[in-house]
């Protein structure tokens, strides 16, 4: 209880000290990942500022930092854009997971301590209790302290390697979670090659760590090769390219 207090106590602090354009930059990052603001959608600068309460400076420097993020786009004589979803892009995402996610698995034997572990152990528990993962229909979609590869990143306790994963490439991978669906029973499994990563790290067996994460993702870079063509990622996109919603 102590330890959730503590990350509730270190929240409110950050929170209470974002600047106008953090706030905004946040907001509309977990918006545009989680699908609330599709992908292909052409973003309005009024439009936005009035949905979101957001006066326009604030606002251009988050879409800024969003357009640097790889989240959004300008392009000529349109404007900007949330990314269109592209499957190249998104297996070519995958690759790169491997490699070095298996690396941060490998560091975490070696780097995380007992209680980091538990705790990984508990995180687990949390996720298999998820009724949508019980049902098979998605694995928990939660990002940060709650995302299972997360944790094993900032375990791994390599700055370097934190910001590579963490960085432009996490988010923009969640926003491809949110819109592609997992085939029957990868959810289940998953969580199953997840608790064998963790055996692996609990052993502080780095080699075999470093060979399941990868063997992991790259079985995840597998189903989304089988389940999907470009063509079933241009009809989302299409289906977006509109306006944005109204949040009233």
């Amino acid at each position: 209880m102590a330890h959730s207090a503590e990350i509730a106590t270190e929240t409110l602090i950050e929170l209470e000290t974002l600047t106008h354009a953090d706030r905004a930059f946040q907001t509309l990052q977990s918006d545009i990942t989680k699908g609330d603001i599709k992908p292909g959608s052409k973003i309005s600068e009024a439009e936005l500022a009035s949905q979101y309460g957001i006066s326009r400076g604030p606002l251009r420097e988050a879409l800024q930092r969003l357009e640097s993020r790889g989240l959004i786009e300008r392009i000529a004589h349109v404007g900007a854009r949330v990314v269109s979803l592209n499957l190249n892009e998104l297996l070519e995402i995958y690759q790169v997971r491997e490699a070095l996610e298996g690396l941060a698995c490998r560091l975490a034997a070696a780097n995380m301590t007992d209680e980091e572990i538990a705790l990984l152990g508990q995180l687990l528990d949390k996720h298999a209790s998820d009724t949508q993962l019980q049902s098979g229909h998605a694995y928990f979609q939660k990002e940060g302290d709650l995302d299972f590869h997360y944790q094993i990143v900032k375990g791994a306790k390599n700055d370097h390697l934190a910001k590579q994963i963490l960085g432009d490439m996490y988010h923009l991978l969640r926003m491809y979670r949110y819109q592609c669906s997992l085939s029957e029973g990868r959810p289940q499994l998953a969580l199953k090659e997840h608790r064998s990563i963790l055996d692996a790290i609990a052993d502080r067996d780095g080699d075999l760590a470093e060979l399941l994460m990868r063997k992991h993702i790259r079985k995840a870079r597998e189903n989304i090769s089988a389940q999907y063509n470009q063509q079933d990622f241009d009809l989302i996109n299409e289906a977006t390219k509109k306006p944005q919603r109204s949040k009233t």
